[in-house]
């Protein structure tokens, strides 16, 4: 929840003043790493989604869009969405359905595979989503609140402990080309 001004004391700080004083010492630092991370992404979350409101999505109708709208024919296995988006089935599922609703994206059978689904953006969809990105480049992407520095070091140590978590691996070397 946003706040109308700032408060005198920063609350994560005095959280971790508490978690040393109840002698939670060897907690402490991880304590203030989550909760603050998870301050941010609200923070962050209220600007995309103030963002997106005029555009009737929400974050994760976005990505599928966007997601869609990257890939070279506009269409994507369902299986695939859900893994490159790191989410679980059903609420890929759930969000397919609605934006499938709404005439943004064609629910269709695999070619290849008659126990799988394909998800393919429609020219509405395609339009809404290169309409949202543009409005989330200006209002958001473009200054996230943080130095060119700063996000690239954030963005560094958070790639780190995802990939720690098994995220992603390090990529093959590609070979050189002819």
């Amino acid at each position: 929840m946003a706040q109308s001004r700032p408060l005198p004391v920063d609350p994560l700080a005095e959280a971790k003043r508490q978690w040393l004083a109840h002698g939670w010492t060897d907690a402490a630092d991880g304590m203030t790493v989550v909760t603050s991370v998870m301050r941010a992404q609200q923070l962050l979350l209220a600007r995309v989604d103030a963002t997106l409101k005029p555009f009737a999505l929400s974050f994760a109708r976005y990505e599928v869009l966007r997601l869609l709208a990257f890939s070279r024919r506009g269409s994507l296995p369902l299986s695939s969405v859900v893994a490159r988006l790191q989410v679980h089935a059903t609420t890929i599922t759930s969000t397919a359905e609605r934006l499938v609703r709404d005439g943004l994206v064609v629910r269709e059978p695999h070619p290849h595979d008659g126990r799988a689904a394909l998800l393919t953006l429609t020219e509405a969809g395609r339009e809404l989503v290169d309409r949202a990105t543009a409005a989330l480049n200006a209002g958001v992407f473009t200054d996230p609140g943080l130095s060119p520095d700063d996000a690239a070091e954030l963005v560094a140590i958070v790639a780190r402990m995802r990939k720690a978590a098994g995220d992603f691996t390090d990529p093959r070397p590609q070979p050189e080309p002819l």
